[in-house]
């Protein structure tokens, strides 16, 4: 598996889930301060990697309705995440 390498902006974001519940797009926005816009944005590009989850599944975010949606960390990734995270 290659390894993972995240932006600034991705690892804020995944500093702001928590890895047992997830968080809702809003706690997210919250947390981060990042830009609702900006913010979809790197929702859905974690998601289309496979690292991200929505809940209830959704093929793209909005600015609109991220807020209202439930993030969670693939489990599948979590270890190589940590470690993307470590080494930053």
């Amino acid at each position: 598996m290659k390894k993972i390498k995240l932006t600034g902006r991705e690892m804020a974001v995944m500093r702001a889930i928590d890895y047992a519940n997830g968080n809702t797009g809003a706690e997210i926005a919250e947390r981060t301060h990042i830009e609702a816009e900006d913010l979809a944005d790197i929702l859905n590009g974690m998601c289309d990697s496979g690292y991200m989850e929505t809940l209830p599944p959704v093929e793209r975010v909005t600015p609109e309705d991220y807020a209202a949606r439930r993030f969670d960390l693939n489990p599948s990734y979590v270890q190589e995440l940590k470690e993307a995270m470590r080494r930053a």
